[in-house]
């Protein structure tokens, strides 16, 4: 019995001894899957985990080098115009872009929200001093250390593209305009300064509704800041400047932007009407002075692409053609330069001239004089009419040339004429010398503008480019005028009114991911 029982006891006490063994021996878990695609919202997004969230990243690396100019909009302006040694042989600039796009289903649609920022770092200009040294500019506005003056040539610049939320039809932050085509100020170029229309690339604040009536068929309207991209200038003649200088309000009013479009298959229409509140501040610098009365300009856009077009698969045509009457940023877009404002240099056979100069002016408004006096002048609208186009060629999988264009025309009513040539203090109407007994005082002037580009595409996502474009001003101006500029080495003296034009090259390379 004792044998029996010990035999038994001890038995049992392995058998307990077994159990617990075997629940502490680690059992191989499941495998957790921390990246998950999700195919709700096309290629690229992954749920994150552990929510039912969609994520994608996206962006691109770009290096662009440029001949002739010293900026991407041309050399409409500035060093760029002057056309002398301060003009830029090359100008560099390298660009790593950055987007983050979100999506989740809610019982009301999806929610998304969408970043895009922008590191930038690109070579600068000289400017000249009256002693016969050169200062070395800054784009991003830094010294370098010790201030030594070195620019932004180790510091770059960071910049905020889009960032918006969008939720039940509603737009909400900095998108791209509403009154935009979805090629924007690049039917098919590289090139900032085409004229025609708007540009909004790097997008504005709005607010916006947009309805989807199915089969591509949408409609918008949205209020959006005027002051980042949108104000070309209040110029106010008492301020001094050939055509006055602005001389903007605070904010008053955002501009107000319908739109209507059809994206099919066969290509896109686009109908983009936007109101303009043009809100000046005095006609000196204080409250006794007066003030002008707000006055509301506006700008109507039609566009249209054509898709597929017989000459080659993938081949297509792009146009379009804007009007504006007191909203001239809708036409002559801000890439461009300052104000939409062109002032460019060239040769004279004129004797006595020490030079040729050519200028172009578009702000939304002129006004001038003073309340009390009798001398008052309300806001003067003045009015543009412009196009842009381009077409392309595929030759086959991994070359396409595109041919573009564009064209802009600002016209001055009778009453802004009259108060730019009048003889207010440093305006044209008091610069402008007769030559040979003709004067023509006449601020309108076009500008067109056309360019050929060739890309190479050797693999997926990677695109090398190589782009020519010529600007002409066509200016209306006949006479001299003192146009000394210190600042690009132009001396005070004597100049020719008269047409110019000006050539760039711009060579890409840019891997999007």
């Amino acid at each position: 019995m004792s044998f029996r029982s010990f035999f038994l006891g001890s038995a049992a006490a392995l058998l307990a001894v077994s159990g617990a063994t075997a629940a502490d021996i680690p059992v191989k878990a499941k495998a957790i899957e921390y990246v998950k695609v999700c195919s709700l919202y096309g290629p690229g997004f992954y749920y994150m985990p552990g929510t039912d969230t969609c994520l994608k990243l996206g962006g691109y690396l770009r290096v662009d080098v440029l001949a002739n100019s010293n900026s991407l909009g041309g050399n409409i302006g500035g060093a760029g115009g002057a056309q002398n040694r301060y003009t830029n042989a090359y100008t560099w600039r390298s660009r790593a872009d950055f987007n983050i796009d979100t999506r989740t289903a809610t019982d009301y649609g999806v929610v998304r929200t969408f970043f895009d920022g922008v590191f930038t770092w690109t070579s600068d200009s000289y400017t000249a001093n009256a002693n016969g040294s050169s200062t070395y500019a800054s784009l991003a506005g830094a010294q370098g250390p010790n201030n030594a003056g070195t620019g932004n040539v180790a510091y770059g610049t960071l910049g905020v593209y889009f960032a918006f939320i969008q939720f039940a039809g509603f737009t909400m932050g900095k998108a791209v305009s509403q009154f935009s085509t979805p090629w924007m100020a690049y039917p098919a170029n590289n090139m900032d300064g085409l004229v025609g229309g708007s540009n909004s690339n790097t997008g504005v604040s709005q607010f916006t509704y947009t309805a989807d009536f199915g089969q591509g068929i949408t409609a918008a309207i949205s209020a959006q800041d005027q002051t980042q991209y949108f104000q070309a200038g209040v110029n106010n003649l008492n301020a001094g400047g050939l055509v006055g200088t602005s001389n903007y309000a605070g904010t008053a009013a955002p501009d107000i932007v319908a739109m209507v479009r059809v994206d099919q298959a066969w290509g896109l229409f686009q109908a983009s009407l936007a109101l303009h509140d043009n809100h000046a501040a005095y006609y000196g610098g204080t409250e006794d002075t007066g003030h002008p009365t707000d006055k509301w300009g506006w700008a109507g856009q039609l566009a249209l692409q054509v898709k597929n077009l017989a000459t080659g698969a993938g081949d297509d045509f792009k146009i379009s053609g804007v009007y504006t009457n007191g909203a001239t940023r809708y036409n002559i877009q801000d890439q461009i330069v300052s104000n939409g404002n062109a002032t460019i240099y060239g040769g004279t056979s004129l004797p006595g001239a020490f030079q040729s100069v050519g200028y172009g002016y578009a702000p939304d408004t002129v006004f001038g004089g003073q309340i009390g006096n009798g001398s008052a002048t309300a806001q003067q609208l003045v009015s543009t009419w412009g196009m842009r186009g381009s077409f392309t060629h595929n030759w086959d999988a991994y070359w396409n040339t595109s041919l573009y264009g564009a064209y802009a025309a600002i016209s001055y009513d009778k009453e802004a004429k009259a108060l730019v040539c009048g003889t207010t203090a440093g305006s044209f109407g008091a610069k402008l010398q007769p030559i040979g007994g003709a004067r023509t005082c006449n601020p309108d002037y076009n500008i067109g503008q056309i360019g050929l580009i060739t890309k190479w595409t050797p693999v997926k996502n990677l695109t090398f480019s190589a782009e020519a474009t010529y600007t002409m001003l066509d200016q209306r101006m006949v006479g001299t005028i003192d146009a000394g500029s210190t600042g690009i080495g132009k001396p005070s003296a004597t100049y020719e009114l008269k047409d110019q034009n000006t050539v760039m090259v711009l060579l890409r390379a840019q891997r999007n991911w």
